[in-house]
């Protein structure tokens, strides 16, 4: 079952390309209104974690969480190997995983941040953190792997009432 593995090169080079682009097009810290009070484009850099965390904890962090992101791809990668066929849930959700962790730790080893550029944020009242294609894998993966679990603890429950 190859699907997985071909689903998180997609990701990969779908985000390697967007985050080119945006490096072309912007100079850090730059940005261009798509939607206004709703969706702008920016090129930020983030050298910490999910929602800018340790981004400015002045450079130790960057090789720390790019072991750790490759551990984690290592991990992920064993587990989508030993899965079974049946359990498409589960390998879609490491493929979106292993896709967004690769496109991520690419950025952080050969640039030392992960380049950023989706800005949604409604008028001045709320601002996301700005993300990216990998990022939107991982999140996208970790939902679908939360849905996975929750509907095979409901099984066992039904499973159990009977």
């Amino acid at each position: 079952m190859a699907w997985p593995w071909v689903l998180a090169a997609v990701i990969v080079v779908i985000d390697q390309v967007t985050k080119n682009l945006v490096q072309a097009a912007l100079a850090p810290g730059e940005g261009i209104i798509l939607i206004p009070d709703f969706l702008n484009l920016v090129h930020a850099h983030n050298r910490g974690v999910a929602f800018g965390m340790l981004d400015g904890a002045g450079g130790w962090q960057v090789p720390l969480l790019a072991v750790v992101t490759f551990g984690v791809i290592i991990a992920l990668g064993v587990w989508l190997f030993r899965l079974g066929r049946s359990e498409w849930g589960t390998r879609l959700a490491l493929g979106l995983i292993l896709g967004g962790a690769v496109g991520n730790l690419i950025d952080r080893v050969w640039l030392g941040y992960v380049v950023d550029f989706v800005d949604v944020h409604w008028k001045s009242v709320y601002h996301y953190p700005a993300f990216n294609v990998a990022d939107s894998g991982i999140t996208l993966g970790a939902m679908v792997l939360v849905g996975v679990l929750i509907r095979e603890e409901l099984a066992v429950r039904r499973d159990r009432a009977r």
